[in-house]
C-alpha cells in the first residue's frame, strides 16, 4: 500500500512540501458532499409515505409539505456550501501555483550558476510553466474531489449495514478488487507517466532550440535537419502519451466496471433475499435508491485516483529542485575552514563539503575589496579547467587576465563573482573565505560586464538602472555618459524611455555593450569584474570607455579580460593564463622582458595589425 494515492509523500509532491494548503479546500468539499447527502434521505422518506398510502394509510401531506421546506433550505445550504467549497479550491490551487512559481524562481536565483547550466533551459522553463500547471489541475480538480467523493460510500456502507449487512456487502464486495487493479498498476503508471513528462520537457526544448537557432539555421541551411529534430520530439511525446493512455486506460476500465457489478450483485442478492422473505419491499427499493447514486462518486473517485498521481509526479520533479540546496553562506555563517579534498569526479555545481555552519554572519560591506586565490583548482563535469591558481588582487589596482580561448580566463572572473566555488583550495575578501559570505551580500560589492550583455524587456532608463535602483534619472544620464551611450540613447526615438527588446534584441552589440558598462559604473560596486567589456566597440569609443574605466578604478579593486593587449599595458598586474594554469605574472614592461607567453602574444598581434587586404 505504499504507492497508494493519498500517501503522505504524493500529498507533498502535488503541493510543493505545502500540505497544509489542503485542509480547507478538502474539508469544505467533504462538508459540501455531506451535505448532499440530503436529498436521499428525502427521497427514501418520500418513497415510504407513498408504501404506506398504497397501503390504505392516509397521505400524510404536512410531512409532505415540511420535506418540500426541508428542500428549500438544503438549497440554500447546498449553495453556501458548494461556493465556498469552489472557492477553497480553485482560489488555494491557483494561490499555490502562483506563490511557488515565484518561490522556486527565487530559489534558482540562489543557485549555483553551474548548476543551473547543467540543466537545459527548456526543463526550468517547463517546470515553472507545465509541472505547477498540472500541480495546480491536480489540487483544484482532482484531490478535494477525490477525498469527497469517499465520503458518500462510506457514509452509505455505515449506514446500509445496520439495515441489511448482507445487501451492504454486496454492493460493495467487489470494490477492494477495484483499488487492487489500480494498486497493482501504480508503479507502472508511474513509469509510464514520467515518460510522458520526459517527454513533453524534451518536446519544449527542442522547440526553444529551433526558435531562438532559426538565423542560425537558416544562414547555414540547416532548417531541414533541424527540423527533424524538432519533430522526432514532438513525434516521441505523442508515442509516449497514446502510451500512456492506451496501456493504463484498460486497467481504470476495469476497476470501474468491477465496482459498477456491485449493483447487479446487490440486485441478485436482494431478489434472493425478498423471495426467502428475508428483505422487505422497502429495504430493497431503499437499497435501490442509494445504489444508483453512490457508485457515481466512486467512479469519479476512481478516475481522480489514476490522474491524481500522474500530477503528483510532476510535483515530485518540482519539490526535487526546491529541495536543491542554495549555495553555502546564504544562511548565516562565519569562521574559515580547511579546503575540501579534491573529487575525482567534479561537478560545476560547487562542493559543500568545506563549508561550516557557524554562528553569526560576517559584515560583507565591511569587508576591504582585496581578492585572494589560495591553490584554487575548478573543473566542468571531469574537465579540468583551473588547477593550483594563487595570486592576489590589492584594492584601487587593475589586473588583466590574458591567454588563449579557454585558457580558464572567464571561469576565473565567474569565481571572483562566486557564481561557482572552488573544488579545491580557497578564495578570500578581505580575509574572508568567500563560501562563509551571504552571496547576495557579496555580490553587492561586485560589478561586471560579460561578453554575453542581456538586457531586460525594459526601458533603456530602467535597464541601467538595475545598476542601482535608487539612482535618480540624472545620475543614471551621467553614468550612460562615462560610458559612451548617452548620444545613441538621445537619438532612440523615445530616448531613455525607449523600450529594448527581450535580451536587448533591438540594439547592436556595440550599443549593448554600452549600456552594460553604463550599469556597471552606476553600481559604483568596490570590485569590478570587465569581461571583454572593449570588444564590441569602435576604436574611437574605445578610446573613451577606456579612460571611463581608468576613471572607474580609482579606489577600486579591477579586473578586466582583454584579448587587444594595448588596452591593459597600464594595468597594475597581468596574470597570463595556459591551460588552466598562471604561467606568467606582472607588469606590461616586466613580461615583455621575459621573452615568454605574453611577449608572443604581443608580437603576433602586432604582427596582424600590418595585415592589409
Amino acid at each position: 500500500m505504499k504507492h497508494f494515492s493519498i500517501e503522505p509523500q504524493a500529498l507533498k509532491n502535488i503541493t510543493i512540501g505545502e500540505t497544509s494548503r489542503l485542509r480547507r479546500p478538502v474539508g469544505l468539499t467533504i462538508l459540501a458532499n455531506i451535505v448532499n447527502i440530503l436529498p436521499f434521505a428525502l427521497a427514501i422518506e418520500a418513497v415510504r409515505l407513498l408504501f404506506r398510502t398504497a397501503e390504505g394509510e392516509p397521505l400524510d401531506t404536512h410531512r409532505l409539505w415540511i420535506m418540500v421546506g426541508i428542500l428549500a433550505v438544503y438549497t440554500l445550504c447546498m449553495f453556501v456550501a458548494e461556493r465556498a467549497a469552489y472557492r477553497a479550491n480553485y482560489r488555494g490551487a491557483y494561490e499555490m501555483s502562483a506563490s511557488g512559481r515565484l518561490r522556486l524562481a527565487e530559489h534558482l536565483r540562489k543557485l549555483s550558476l553551474g548548476y543551473l547550466m547543467k540543466r537545459d533551459p527548456g526543463e526550468l522553463s517547463s517546470m515553472i510553466i507545465t509541472d505547477f500547471t498540472l500541480c495546480e489541475t491536480g489540487i483544484s480538480h482532482h484531490l478535494p474531489q477525490l477525498c469527497g467523493a469517499l465520503v458518500m460510500p462510506l457514509l452509505a456502507f455505515a449506514s446500509l449495514v445496520w439495515i441489511d449487512w448482507r445487501m451492504a456487502v454486496a454492493m460493495f464486495i467487489a470494490l477492494p478488487l477495484a483499488v487492487f487493479v489500480l494498486l497493482a498498476t501504480t508503479k507502472w503508471q508511474r513509469h509510464l507517466s514520467g515518460g510522458a513528462l520526459q517527454a513533453k520537457t524534451e518536446a519544449g526544448n527542442r522547440l526553444e532550440e529551433y526558435l531562438q537557432g532559426i538565423r542560425v539555421m537558416k544562414a547555414y541551411g540547416l532548417v531541414g535537419a533541424k527540423f527533424v529534430r524538432l519533430q522526432a520530439a514532438f513525434a516521441e511525446l505523442r508515442r509516449k502519451s497514446m502510451r500512456l493512455e492506451a496501456l493504463l486506460g484498460p486497467f481504470v476500465i476495469l476497476s470501474i466496471a468491477l465496482v459498477r457489478t456491485g449493483l447487479t450483485l446487490m440486485i441478485l442478492c436482494g431478489a434472493y433475499l425478498m423471495m426467502g422473505g428475508s428483505l422487505t419491499v422497502m429495504n430493497f427499493i431503499l437499497f435501490l435508491i442509494v445504489g444508483t447514486r453512490v457508485f457515481e462518486p466512486l467512479t469519479s473517485a476512481l478516475t481522480n485516483f489514476t490522474e491524481f498521481r500522474h500530477f503528483s509526479l510532476a510535483g515530485e520533479r518540482i519539490l526535487s529542485l526546491v529541495n536543491e540546496p542554495v549555495m553555502a553562506g546564504d544562511s548565516p555563517v562565519t569562521g574559515e575552514a580547511a579546503p575540501a579534498a579534491k573529487s575525482n569526479k567534479c561537478s560545476a555545481a560547487a562542493t559543500q563539503t568545506n563549508v561550516p555552519q557557524p554562528a553569526t554572519q560576517t559584515n560583507v560591506a565591511a569587508l576591504q575589496p582585496n581578492v585572494e586565490f589560495e591553490h584554487v583548482s575548478f573543473a566542468y563535469q571531469d574537465k579540468e579547467v583551473l588547477s593550483d591558481i594563487s595570486f592576489q588582487l590589492k584594492p584601487g589596482t587593475l589586473t588583466a587576465l590574458v591567454g588563449s580561448s579557454g585558457s580558464g580566463k572567464s571561469t576565473l572572473m565567474r569565481l571572483i563573482a562566486r557564481f561557482y566555488d572552488p573544488q579545491q583550495g580557497v578564495i578570500r575578501m578581505g580575509g574572508k573565505p568567500m563560501h562563509t559570505l551571504n552571496p547576495e551580500l557579496l555580490l553587492e560589492k561586485v560589478s561586471m560586464v560579460f561578453q554575453d550583455v542581456y538586457l531586460f524587456q525594459d526601458s533603456v532608463m530602467a535597464n541601467i538602472r538595475f545598476g542601482r535602483p535608487s539612482a535618480t534619472d540624472e545620475q543614471v544620464k551621467e553614468a550612460a555618459r562615462l560610458a559612451q551611450c548617452h548620444d545613441f540613447i538621445m537619438a532612440l526615438p523615445n530616448g531613455y524611455d525607449t523600450m529594448v527588446g527581450e535580451g536587448g534584441c533591438t540594439l547592436s552589440g556595440g550599443e549593448k555593450q554600452r549600456i552594460s558598462i553604463a550599469r556597471a559604473l552606476l553600481k559604483d560596486a568596490d570590485i569590478v569584474l570587465l569581461d571583454e567589456a572593449t570588444a564590441s566597440l569602435d576604436p574611437e569609443n574605445e578610446v573613451e570607455v577606456q579612460r571611463s574605466i581608468d576613471r572607474l578604478a580609482k579606489g577600486k579593486t579591477v579586473i578586466v579580460i582583454a584579448h587587444r593587449l594595448k588596452t591593459i599595458v597600464g594595468a597594475d598586474q597581468i596574470l597570463v593564463l595556459d591551460s588552466g594554469h598562471i604561467v606568467q605574472q606582472g607588469t606590461h614592461e616586466q613580461l615583455m622582458q621575459a621573452k615568454g607567453l605574453y611577449a608572443h602574444l604581443w608580437e603576433m598581434q602586432a604582427q596582424s595589425a600590418r595585415w592589409q587586404l
